[in-house]
């Protein structure tokens, strides 16, 4: 929905985005950010909920399109990903907080609930599989 151009692309090379983004999720961004933008990360995480987690990974990506798009082959997204998380607009935590709820737009939680629904839904299939 936020990044079609993204998604076409990532799948191109057959990448699904647990590969690209489960460390992510997994440390609740603490091994792959700056402390200080972590922190206030989860600062966001205790007022807001879990979708501040969703919105810091739409921006991340958001802010690095172009790069990812620019990635010619399987290597080269794995590590555009590795990389996105230590570039200058993830490591000035004031900018990049502010941009987490500018880019990522409108994240209603009746969306993400749905969006969570679907995913689970589609995993449940494939283990019945």
């Amino acid at each position: 929905e936020h990044a079609p151009l993204i998604w076409k692309h990532v799948n191109h090379y057959g990448l699904t985005w647990g590969l690209l983004t489960t460390k992510w999720f997994i440390c609740l961004f603490a091994e792959v950010l700056p402390i200080e933008t972590v922190l206030r990360i989860w600062d966001c995480l205790f007022y807001e909920g879990n979708k501040v987690l969703m919105r810091v990974a739409i921006t991340l990506v958001l802010s690095n399109q172009q790069k990812i798009l620019m990635s010619q082959d399987f290597g080269d997204i794995i590590e555009c990903f590795k990389s996105i998380t230590n570039d200058t607009n993830a490591v000035d935590c004031h900018t990049f907080m502010q941009n987490v709820f500018k880019v990522s737009g409108s994240f209603p939680r009746a969306r993400l609930t749905k969006l969570r629904q679907e995913c689970q839904t589609e995993v449940l299939a494939e283990v019945k599989k």
